[in-house]
């Protein structure tokens, strides 16, 4: 059936065969990237597979945005970037490239730290003060909950400091995983038990 409506690319689409994923790939990268240069792309989003499972990571031009656990389910994630970022949103591999490779690099052992741009858009007030705190617990290290409700200058709301790890939009780069309950257990985490166990252990085999 011949599709008449629509901008150009819809109706390409729209024309494509239901069974030629590759070329549907092919066409979502070229997409994509038109919109990348036209300036229409406020949100660029990929997945990743790692250790910890399924991340999605998506990035502004001002830099990573969201990084998110399966189980935080990722078609979710992506409505609610939709609706508190833009809505014009698109799979976009390439802006993300580093992130990737650099999570690659932390899985590895081979990086302890971070180095990406990062938009902080989606973090307000006391839990952006806590999140500043977050880098500084060095790697391999944990601290309580109360210790950087003191650090961030309110030693009084460690509930606050557990709402802010448990939101932070930059899971993993932002590392929320080192903050544990006083008595040294895990505590929560967004990704699951499971995962703040693992990369608690990965840096403290490293």
């Amino acid at each position: 059936m011949t599709t008449t409506s629509g901008t150009p690319e819809e109706r390409l689409l729209a024309s494509l065969p239901a069974h030629d994923p590759a070329a549907l790939d092919r066409l979502r990268a070229r997409l994509a990237e038109r919109a990348e240069r036209s300036g229409l792309l406020d949100v660029a989003y990929r997945t990743v597979d790692t250790p910890v499972g399924s991340l999605l990571l998506a990035a502004t031009e001002r830099g990573l945005v969201r990084v998110a656990f399966a189980v935080q389910d990722h078609e979710a994630v992506l409505a609610d970037l939709a609706e508190r970022v833009s809505p014009r949103i698109l799979a976009a591999p390439a802006r993300l490239d580093a992130a990737g490779r650099q999570l690659d690099e932390y899985f590895a052992g081979r990086r302890t730290r971070f180095d990406l741009p990062l938009d902080l858009a989606l973090a307000k007030g006391f839990r952006r003060e806590v999140l500043a705190q977050l880098p500084r617990i060095a790697y391999g290290s944990t601290e309580s909950y109360a210790r950087v409700a003191a650090a961030a200058g309110s030693p009084r709301a460690v509930r606050a400091v557990g709402t802010a790890c448990a939101t932070n939009p930059l899971p993993l780069v932002i590392p929320c995983h080192r903050v544990v309950r006083s008595d040294g257990s895990a505590g929560g985490y967004a990704g699951g038990a499971a995962a703040k166990h693992r990369l608690l252990a990965l840096e403290a085999a490293a």
